[in-house]
């Protein structure tokens, strides 16, 4: 197991990274609910659609935190993340879309400059049609994506300091996931986005 972080303040230090995390204008996100049986600190946001008409793409994002170390994490915080997205009926019948759904979260870890440690996951591929009083419904597809890594030290900087790095990652996955197009120059900030409540 690795040493526990030196910082006696280490979740308040990535929480602080997390909330500046800069996030797409095409999201909108919101601190929840978090998980109180993993561990023993630990801080959850969901993301969806700005555009409240738009459901191609949710998700969740939960920093886990303990203080001494967990033995399957080999360190004392965990990344957890989730993201859904609506995909067209032809892509998700492609053989190959568990493994480039895969390449996604791997390439938004790199492009983020988010590194990780037993990183781990399970990509799932649905689709229903519709029958009888209710076959003008058109056929809906979904890509799920579940995963969880190690944060690790990187460029100098302190776990809990890469924080926002890993919170990037993850938006970057979704949108790659509903196919919108690499990151424009405008961002919010996870401090200052909210959920608007639908009408």
């Amino acid at each position: 197991m690795r040493p526990i972080d030196a910082t006696a303040n280490a979740f308040t230090d990535a929480l602080a990274s997390v909330r500046a995390a800069s996030i797409r204008p095409e999201f909108l996100i919101e601190e929840g609910p978090a998980p109180q049986r993993l561990a023993p600190h630990a801080v959850a946001i969901t993301a969806e659609m700005a555009d409240l008409d738009d459901d191609r793409a949710s998700g969740r994002f939960v920093l886990l935190h303990d203080p001494d170390g967990v033995d399957e994490w080999d360190g004392t915080f965990r990344a957890v993340v989730f993201a859904r997205a609506e995909l067209e009926h032809d892509v998700a019948t492609d053989p190959m879309l568990q493994e480039v759904a895969w390449t996604w979260l791997v390439d938004a870890m790199s492009g983020a400059g988010a590194e990780g440690t037993h990183v781990g996951g399970t990509i799932t591929v649905t689709s229903g049609a519709s029958f009888g009083s209710m076959s003008d419904r058109p056929a809906e597809s979904f890509v799920e994506i579940r995963a969880s890594w190690t944060p690790i030290e990187i460029d100098g900087l302190t776990v809990p300091e890469t924080m926002n790095r890993h919170v990037h990652a993850w938006i970057d996955v979704m949108a790659q996931a509903a196919g919108l197009a690499p990151i424009p120059t405008g961002i919010a900030h996870v401090g200052s986005a909210r959920r608007r409540t639908r009408a």
